[in-house]
This record gives C-alpha cells, sequence and structure tokens, in this order.
C-alpha cells in the first residue's frame, strides 16, 4: 500500500515522544497526510503537525476527546475537509492510572468507566466514525494500539489490562467487520521505555525496568515509542495479507529471562 498523498488520523498524537507522535511523524515521511489529534495539549498537537509538515507532508492538529461520540466524528471530518479521503487510523489515544492490581479497594465503578470510556469506547466510536471512509479507498488500514497487559494481565491496573484485553476481541470483531476493504490490526508492546511509562512509574521504578530489559530481555533492550511506529508502518503498508491480529512485541520478555548461562549453552549448541 502507497500511502503517498493519502489520509491517516491518529489520536493522542502531542505527547513528546509518545507513540501516537512517533506514528504521526513517521507516516507522514512517507508522504501521508494527518490529522493530529489531541485531547488537551494544543501546544503538543501543533508541534508534532509542524514536524509532520517538515518531513514532507500536510497535517492538521485538531482537539477531541475520543470518549465523546461528536469529537470522533468531527476528527474523522477533517480529514475529510482537508484532503477528501481517509484512509489510515491509528487508535493511540489511552488514560490509565496506578493502581496495585492487589488493591481492589482503590479500583471503583467511576475510574473503571473512565479509562474504558477512552481505550475501548473511544476506539470503538473512531473505528466506527471513519468506517464508511476508509471503506471507499478499498484498500485501509486500522492500527489499534494495545499492551501486552492484554495477553499476562499486567500493568498500571487491572482497569487498563482489562480494556487493553478488550481492544484486542475488538480488534478481531472489527477486522471480520470490515473486511475486505479494511485491514484491521493492534500491536502489543511490553517493557515500554520513555515519556509515557516514566509518567506511570517512579524514578527507581523505571531505572529498574530499564535495568531489566538491557540484561533479562532476550534482546537486551526495551520498547520504544519509536519502535512501535516502525511496526504500524508496516502493518499500514506492508501487510497486505493480515488482519485480525494482535502482534506482541516485547523483545521476548514473555520468554522469560535469558541468563549468561542460557546464553553460553546456546552458543555451545547445548
Amino acid at each position: 500500500m502507497d500511502i503517498k498523498g493519502k489520509a491517516a488520523i491518529v489520536t493522542g498524537a502531542s505527547s513528546d515522544e509518545g507513540i501516537g507522535t512517533e506514528c504521526a511523524k513517521i507516516l507522514a515521511s512517507r508522504g501521508c497526510n494527518v490529522i493530529v489529534n489531541y485531547a488537551s495539549n494544543k501546544d503538543g498537537g501543533d508541534a508534532v503537525a509542524a514536524a509532520c509538515k517538515a518531513a514532507g507532508a500536510d497535517a492538521v492538529a485538531v482537539q477531541g476527546d475520543i470518549s465523546k461520540d461528536a469529537d470522533c466524528q468531527r476528527l474523522v471530518q477533517a480529514a475529510i475537509d482537508n484532503w477528501g479521503r481517509l484512509d489510515v487510523l491509528i487508535n493511540n489515544a489511552a488514560t490509565t492510572k496506578p493502581i496495585p492490581h492487589k488493591r481492589l479497594d482503590l479500583l471503583n465503578a467511576d475510574e473503571f468507566q473512565r479509562i474504558f470510556g477512552v481505550n475501548v469506547i473511544g476506539t470503538y466510536q473512531m473505528t466506527r466514525a471513519a468506517a464508511p471512509h476508509l471503506r471507499k479507498t478499498g484498500d485501509a488500514a486500522v492500527v489499534n494500539i494495545s499492551s501486552v497487559g492484554a495477553m499476562r494481565a499486567g500493568g498500571s491496573s487491572i482497569a487498563y489490562t482489562a480494556s487493553k484485553a478488550a481492544i484486542n476481541n475488538l480488534t478481531l470483531s472489527m477486522a471480520r467487520a470490515l473486511a475486505p476493504e479494511v485491514r484491521v490490526n493492534a500491536l502489543c508492546p511490553g517493557g515500554m521505555l520513555g515519556r509515557w511509562t516514566r509518567k506511570i512509574l517512579n524514578e527507581k521504578q523505571y531505572e529498574e525496568r530499564l535495568k531489566e530489559a538491557n540484561t533479562r530481555y532476550p534482546l537486551k533492550r526495551g520498547i520504544w515509542p519509536y519502535d512501535v511506529a516502525v511496526a504500524a508502518l508496516f502493518l499500514v503498508e506492508g501487510a497486505t495479507t493480515m488482519t485480525g491480529e494482535c502482534i506482541r512485541m516485547d523483545c521476548g520478555q514473555h520468554l522469560g529471562e535469558t541468563s549468561t548461562a542460557q546464553a553460553a549453552a546456546a552458543a555451545r549448541g547445548a
């Protein structure tokens, strides 16, 4: 799929060095025009739009809270008004609140509904609003940004990991509903590093994660927002035979720790 001259929406794309920001910039670097969505960070949205323009594509920063259906409709209309088409949707916008999983008393219905309102309902509403225009292209792509938390029920809170599991299920449902004109896939990063993770963890916890990634993950590194953007670009441009996939990308963390002794044994063929 050649995306030069085509149009995309990336939700939650105003955070400095965030996944949405990196997705918007990498699409723009391929000549794809981008609606840069932000909820409250107007300066960040404007900065990302400027970076997309500098990369060689047109871009417009548009405010919108994806938990509100009217805002989702307005984001889609912005793409149509500016470029008369919509070919790509990256559902990245998400929210959470760090709550230890054992502290059930700290997670109430209001917090659950707030997280699901953005992460799940927002993803659904954005896809629903975009679907008629995506179908018109005959070769469109939706990429949902999920998490390995959906697969191992670990992460910032039970509500967050449950919301990501719901996104994976939604990915399968939407892939069936929108085929053959639209491919719908999800990326499930784990061991994330960068600003989003720093906001969730304290400094000591972040340093521990960084050390764990560099020493215990089989690939000896963590996942950065740019890594997710590269994978998203593949799902948009190259994965023309893939739909309904929820792809784990965690540098092998799910395989378990690779010790020095194991690595040496592997090298010897033992």
